[in-house]
């Protein structure tokens, strides 16, 4: 039977300065992401972002945007991982410089857009940056390489 995994990710903007919350995380996948992580059984999907951004960050994050989703699907097992995509410029407190995640930072949308990790940001800021797109699909098998289709 497919299993199906539920994840979020948020990006967290600075309307000040225009950089957005990211951690260098330290554990798989590993590299440049933005703050996000699984459902719990008990929570809503909104909910779970709130409390993932908290966590990782340190970060009191409210009226957040839903921005769409990105679903990725091993076309061998069926296996599907689902996450689900959320934005704000509202949050209250300051960043912290390290969670068990790694060390959060400031950075630029464009340092995410460039950067080359196994957290695969540019695939996913597409998602953040334009307001058209509702769902991104990434078919994959293993040892192989992929694309990602925007919709």
């Amino acid at each position: 039977m497919p299993k199906f995994e539920l994840t979020n990710m948020i990006m967290i903007k600075d309307p000040k300065t225009g950089l957005v919350a990211a951690i260098d995380r330290i554990k798989s996948p590993l590299g440049l992401s933005l703050p996000g992580g699984h459902i719990e059984d008990d929570e809503s999907f909104y909910d779970s972002a709130v409390r993932e951004a908290y966590e990782e960050t340190g970060l009191k994050v409210k009226n957040l945007k839903h921005c769409g989703v990105i679903h990725w699907l091993n076309t061998d097992t069926k296996d599907r991982y689902i996450v689900f995509l959320y934005k704000t410029s509202e949050f209250e407190g300051e960043l912290k410089e390290f969670s068990d995640e790694g060390k959060n930072k400031w950075v630029s949308v464009e340092e995410l857009l460039s950067c080359k990790a196994e957290t695969r940001m540019p695939e996913y800021m597409p998602m953040f940056l334009n307001d058209d797109l509702n769902e991104a699909f990434g078919p994959w098998r293993e040892n192989e390489d992929f694309s990602i289709y925007y919709k």
